[in-house]
């Protein structure tokens, strides 16, 4: 390590450990008890919605907040002790901040300069940073001379000239336009694999996360509610909220009408659900929630009002669709008033039912989550 940072000197132990953290501003209360492992060279996403906690985490991690309680280990040292400039971390934040007046290069160089460090290493070192970004034709502009993009670009160099190996990046996409984010989400995912530190990237979008994430936290309300592998959160999301928050799922409220075995009867707006107990403690008359993705429900035309009894479907009346380019969504109204999607691609076929048509909305026994919290 250079620039005043401490080497670490257990490259075995996790990037970070954070152990029993809590962050109080008065009465409010911005983390409860987070306790989250990232392993070394991980690009891990902390995910959530806006004022949840994820940027308070962050910054804590950094050294920019002092926690109320609770541990951080970098690389197994606690380093509740030392301000950020001499931890392995460095920051990237939404805003650029880069000096208007400055070259890419000086830009780059700047902290090294700072530190004192020899002319020549300086040269080698924003050279290999700005080649890693794909800037090294831009050596000379000057920050108004380049993209957003660019920019962004910039910054990341100016993170990896710095030699930590723990990347904190706050929100990085969020100034970008929709194609422009998706096309830097992709080149931070090749340029994390490329340097193989340990990236931690907070965002609120679930698409950015989905793209770049090898593990994603979500953190809302101050809680860490669930984490895992980017394609299981989406997949098989333990908790209410995930199933909520991540991907497009119906969520259905209902009441254990049996639990016995290894499944569990449900009834919602009249209809007994079939649904897999998942090893959850479930007892006869509990309310519980059910997820099901929207792209896995099927909607067909039906003539008569009986609920069905495959314990894998449900009636309601169609309301509407709406065209969103590669796929369709068909929304229709459950009995209580609940409203089902169905997410399709799009086709030619433009026969749809009429209003208020009655429908029937199924799905396959693994695509229906049972939640009890």
């Amino acid at each position: 390590m250079t620039n005043g940072t401490q080497p670490m000197t257990d490259q075995t132990a996790p990037a970070v450990e954070v152990r029993n953290l809590s962050k109080h501003y008065g009465d409010f209360v911005a983390l409860k008890n987070v306790n989250v492992t990232i392993a070394a060279g991980e690009y891990f996403v902390l995910l959530g919605p806006s004022g949840g906690g994820k940027t308070t985490l962050l910054r804590t991690i950094g050294g920019f907040h002092k926690p109320t309680k609770g541990e951080i280990l970098l690389h197994g040292k606690s380093v509740g002790h030392l301000p950020p400039d001499k931890r392995p971390t460095t920051m990237v934040f939404q805003a650029y901040a880069l000096f208007p007046h400055m070259t890419v290069t000086q830009n780059v160089g700047y902290g090294l300069k700072v530190a004192g460090l020899p002319k020549d290493q300086i040269v080698e070192k924003v050279d290999y940073a700005l080649e890693q970004v794909g800037l090294s034709q831009f050596t000379h502009r000057k920050p108004h001379e380049l993209s957003g993009g660019q920019q962004q670009r910039v910054q990341l160099a100016r993170a990896i000239v710095l030699d930590r190996d723990i990347l904190l990046l706050d929100e990085p996409l969020a100034a970008l336009d929709a194609q422009l984010r998706k096309d830097m989400c992709l080149e931070l995912k090749h340029l994390q694999e490329k340097v193989g530190i340990t990236f931690i990237h907070v965002t609120h979008n679930q698409e950015e996360a989905m793209t770049v994430a090898d593990r994603i936290a979500l953190i809302a309300n101050g809680d860490l509610v669930e984490f895992g592998k980017a394609r299981d959160i989406y997949r098989a999301p333990e908790k209410s909220f995930t199933a909520s928050f991540v991907g497009e799922n119906n969520m259905l409220k209902g009441r254990v009408a049996e639990a016995n075995g290894s499944s569990v009867t449900v009834d919602v707006a009249g209809s007994k659900l079939t649904v897999d107990k998942r090893g959850l403690n479930v007892t006869d008359g509990q309310e519980v929630n059910l997820s099901i993705r929207s792209e896995c429900v099927a909607l067909d035309r039906v003539n008569g009002t009986n609920a069905p009894a495959d314990g894998l479907s449900i009636l309601g009346t169609y309301d509407e669709s709406v065209y969103l380019g590669l796929t369709t969504s068909h929304m229709a109204r459950l009995p209580d008033g609940t409203e089902m999607v169905s997410r399709v691609i799009s086709d030619t076929d433009d026969t749809l039912p009429e209003a208020n048509a009655p429908v029937r909305l199924s799905w396959k026994p693994g695509d229906i989550r049972l939640h009890v919290e």
